[in-house]
């Protein structure tokens, strides 16, 4: 007995199930026992993850920083797979697995053009496998002595806080995020090493802006290639802090008091920022 159609309604031509019409006649089970969409793309895919520093690398030599299943990450996966471009691509999305089994898979929902121009949509998960591969940075950090600038920070004082001021600037505003590396010197001093000289005198800049000091630089040879004209330096800014902090009492010379709006010879700093800050208590002048 025949299954009565509805008005606007058709039967496939393979199975006799009721569509809509549609270009191929076909209901979509039997659409995709014909045609798979998703044929061309790849089902596996290598995704190289720095261990140190979780960065994923970006063909050619480009790492990226980038969040688990964050859009940037989708991305990044979604750029690898090889046939994407062949398809439409209308959803994507990651499906959860276990955080420590190094494996991301992305459900992707694809549309492409089949039998009699119909459009044909279709989902399939494609698998990413976390490599350990470590960035070139990291490579470097991890030689030893590795270093091409070096800012050395130094304040000569029994008790050095502008120096320990310094340390807390430097981590509120990432300054040192350039830095291959960071060693204490002693109770009063630290060595930033960095591996391109523009990186260290960022740094060296910002400490002054935010610090009464003086900084020296100089070079050393390291190598050179005589055939290519090809000059290897080192480069080292030494940056000699103030010994005067905050709270300290400062005796002036009559000179430089007379200068500085008459203010008494025994002031007290109350502040320091690129210059000293005084207060005479007498008169509570300030300079």
């Amino acid at each position: 007995m025949a299954t009565a159609s509805a008005p606007g309604q058709m039967q496939c031509c393979e199975c006799g199930t009721l569509i809509d019409p549609n270009p191929t006649a076909l209901c979509l089970p039997c659409l995709r026992n014909r045609v798979d969409i998703t044929e061309g793309l790849q089902r596996q895919c290598v995704l190289s993850v720095c261990p140190k520093c979780a960065r994923i690398l970006q063909p050619p030599n480009h790492w990226v920083t980038a969040e688990p299943e964050s859009k940037e990450l989708l991305a990044l996966c979604l750029k690898r797979i090889r046939g994407l471009n062949k398809v439409r691509l209308v959803d994507a999305g990651f499906v959860w697995t276990e955080p420590h089994s190094r494996r991301l898979r992305v459900r992707v929902t694809v549309q492409a053009e089949v039998l009699n121009g119909a459009i044909a949509e279709q989902t399939c998960e494609i698998e990413f496998t976390l490599q350990s591969h470590q960035c070139d940075h990291c490579n470097r950090s991890a030689a030893r002595d590795y270093w091409r600038a070096l800012v050395q920070l130094r304040q000569h004082s029994p008790h050095p806080k502008t120096l320990l001021y310094l340390e807390q600037l430097v981590l509120k505003h990432q300054a040192h995020r350039d830095c291959t590396g960071v060693k204490r010197c002693g109770a009063n001093g630290l060595d930033f090493f960095f591996a391109q000289r523009q990186d260290a005198k960022r740094l060296a800049d910002f400490l002054a802006a935010h610090s009464p000091s003086r900084c020296q630089t100089s070079e050393t040879l390291v190598s050179h290639d005589t055939h290519s004209n090809v000059f290897n330096y080192k480069y080292t800014f030494c940056i000699e802090v103030a010994p005067i902090c905050k709270d300290d009492v400062v005796c002036l010379p009559p000179p430089v008091a007379r200068k500085l709006s008459s203010v008494g010879q025994f002031c007290v700093v109350y502040r320091v920022t690129d210059r000293l800050h005084l207060v005479d208590p007498r008169t509570c002048r300030t300079a």
